[in-house]
């Protein structure tokens, strides 16, 4: 596993909707550029998941990354919404931003219902769509996902050396290739006060709700889609990807990584990014 996964230049920061949003843009200038890839991660992660892959594909492609507010090295200041909704809306606005009028968007766990409400709630033209790992069909979330969801208030209340134990052990039952060096730096931006209470809102704000508005319009997606997924994936069982191509247009091929769970940008981002490359191969001109 790429042990430099999570090195990417100093951000600029964009303000979205009075939210001041981390960004990052890689590789060639745009008349040099294969294409334009947009980079979407999910909970409980940011941008830095998307690192070694990120790299991988700027040799070729120019790579747009962002870190969601609430997460990451973006805002995470308590008056911020965080909910999916307000998500999809920012991504909208930050491909208005960029210039982007048909990227390829690439998402993982949660960016997967944000990027698709880009596109599809927010009428925002993409050149194709891949997705890893996607928060999308019912049901989603663990139990002690729920758990939290539902009790805020109590679990933010914890002493800061059990809610880092706990940080821990949660990112770790994503995958087992995750070494305890990855760990760290994954939950890193979720210790101290702000970050505690940051970790906890996070989750109190995503709901089905959500995702289930997507999930009525994925018959309306209107460019390929290419779907992956660990075939160990502990949160989001692996059958969840083939309804999920059955639910969308064009038969979208999957792809499944044995011995992987969750988390495949960090635990085989080789292999994600060699596929991420043979589909942008394949849906290219």
């Amino acid at each position: 596993m790429d042990t430099s996964w999570w090195e990417l230049p100093d951000v600029v920061p964009v303000t979205v909707d009075g939210a001041s949003v981390a960004t990052v843009v890689l590789g060639p200038s745009t008349e040099d550029a294969a294409g334009d890839v947009v980079l979407c991660h999910g909970t409980p992660w940011s941008s830095a998941v998307w690192g070694a892959v990120a790299r991988r594909i700027a040799r070729t492609h120019r790579v747009f990354l962002w870190d969601m507010p609430g997460y990451g090295r973006s805002t995470m200041h308590p008056d911020t919404p965080i909910d999916l909704a307000a998500q999809g809306s920012r991504l909208a606005a930050l491909l208005d931003h960029w210039g982007l009028h048909r990227p390829h968007l690439v998402a993982h766990d949660v960016g997967g219902a944000v990027a698709l409400r880009a596109h599809l709630l927010h009428d925002r033209d993409a050149a194709s769509v891949f997705l890893w790992d996607v928060v999308t069909l019912d049901p989603w979330g663990s139990p002690f996902f729920a758990l939290v969801r539902d009790h805020v208030d109590v679990f933010s209340a914890l002493p800061e050396r059990l809610h880092g134990a706990l940080v821990r052990e949660y990112i770790a039952g994503a995958g087992a290739r995750l070494t305890t060096e990855s760990i760290e730096r994954l939950a890193a931006p979720w210790l101290g006060d702000a970050g505690r209470l940051a970790f906890y809102r996070q989750i109190g704000a995503l709901r089905p709700e959500y995702t289930r508005p997507v999930v009525a319009r994925l018959a309306d997606t209107r460019c390929p889609v290419s779907i992956g997924w660990g075939e160990d994936d502990p949160w989001i069982p692996v059958e969840q990807a083939q309804r999920l191509a059955d639910a969308l247009p064009g038969d979208p091929p999957v792809t499944i990584l044995p011995g992987v769970g969750h988390l495949a940008p960090v635990e085989a981002s080789e292999q994600v990014a060699e596929t991420l490359l043979a589909h942008l191969r394949r849906v290219s001109p």
